[in-house]
């Protein structure tokens, strides 16, 4: 029965993936073709079903496994599942559902950013920085946020580019949240210049640490 579930599934999978959506995600370095919002659709019919899950997740199909991401128990998963997870989980798109949609409502997700962040694959320690990031927001208690930012610092300018954007996305996000750091937040962006000329679409907001940073405070201070 359960063979025959996963089947469907991944057939249906098949029947979603378009060569046009596939040309554009591969330029990102995701293989899949699959609509998001049809996935999500998908996902939504299907509801929560962890065996399933696990299953979608072991074919090793990039839009399986955003799909796995999607219906799965994040509470269920154990600390060292999750870390196998994450080195396998090869695609950028992959690894951000799998840190965001589970990752973040596990148990151990504090253990994992630790471990992680001190990781020597810049992908994986890519994955405790998103994790920081959160805390820096949510739960900034017991954060030591100067030293997030000597760390920040002396490492983004060289930083491979997934471990890069983790961290300048920490960098904004203290700049953010926490008003006694914000000057030398803006500081360390202006002297680094990381993603200063990345290309922004008209009406959004750049990710370049000084601008989101002033943005963001600026729209809070106006609701």
């Amino acid at each position: 029965m359960a063979e025959t579930v996963l089947a469907e599934v991944m057939a249906e999978l098949a029947e979603l993936d378009d060569p046009k959506t596939r040309a554009v995600n591969e330029r990102h370095g995701d293989d899949h073709g699959v609509n998001l919002s049809k996935l999500r659709a998908l996902a939504k019919r299907l509801k929560t079903q962890q065996e399933l899950a696990r299953q979608l997740w072991e074919t090793g199909d990039t839009a399986a496994r955003l799909l796995a991401t999607l219906i799965c128990r994040p509470k269920a998963f154990g600390r060292d599942e999750l870390d196998v997870m994450l080195r396998s989980a090869r695609t950028p798109k992959v690894h951000d559902w799998l840190v965001n949609y589970v990752v973040k409502k596990n148990p151990y997700a504090e253990e994992l950013r630790l471990a992680w962040s001190a990781d020597p694959d810049p992908v994986v320690a890519s994955a405790g920085w998103a994790l920081t990031t959160e805390r820096v927001a949510k739960k900034p208690e017991d954060l030591d946020l100067a030293g997030l930012l000597d760390t920040i610092e002396a490492e983004m300018k060289d930083a491979p580019d997934r471990l890069q954007w983790a961290m300048n996305q920490c960098l904004a996000q203290i700049g953010i949240e926490h008003a006694e750091y914000r000057t030398r937040a803006i500081d360390i962006g202006e002297r680094l210049q990381v993603l200063k000329d990345y290309p922004t679409s008209p009406g959004c907001t750049s990710p370049f640490a000084p601008v989101w940073i002033t943005e963001m405070v600026r729209r809070k201070e106006n609701t």
